[in-house]
């Protein structure tokens, strides 16, 4: 999958929007995120690690949260980042794990804002939502 950037990480966090979004809306499969993800350069994988630990952030995670989503994550309960996301309140940082960590804390940290965008799609946004990244469209090749 292409790398895409403006020079400024644009490009790459309007990509990360709609690849995070994409599979908390059951448009796009974690391992196709992932794959996307591993195409980033290692200082783009921060940044993206950073936004979506936001985005974890903006959707108000709880601890049942962190457990639902480590479990669809596919990584091991006890590795650090889903421990970090389990925590009460969770812990943030992700992109200072080791970088032999950050596929892991990607897939962890997807995994569990699809769990809360999931919860609070059906409870505040439910009917009267004006959230353009609840209403993406089928994803485009290339992302």
């Amino acid at each position: 999958m292409a790398e895409a950037d403006h020079g400024d990480g644009g490009g790459v966090r309007q990509a990360t929007e709609v690849v995070v979004n994409g599979v908390a809306q059951g448009l796009r499969s974690l391992d196709d995120a992932v794959a996307w993800f591993s195409g980033l350069s290692p200082a783009h994988r921060e940044t993206v690690l950073r936004d979506v630990a936001g985005y974890a952030m903006q959707a108000h995670i709880t601890p049942a949260d962190g457990r639902e989503g480590v479990l669809r994550s596919g990584v091991k309960p006890t590795a650090n980042p889903a421990v970090m996301v389990c925590l009460d309140p969770p812990r943030y940082g992700f992109h200072r794990l080791p970088p032999d960590e950050h596929v892991r804390a990607f897939r962890v940290l997807v995994s569990v804002f699809a769990v809360a965008d999931a919860r609070r799609r059906e409870t505040y946004c439910k009917g009267a939502c004006g959230h353009p990244w609840h209403r993406l469209p089928a994803p485009a090749e290339g992302l």
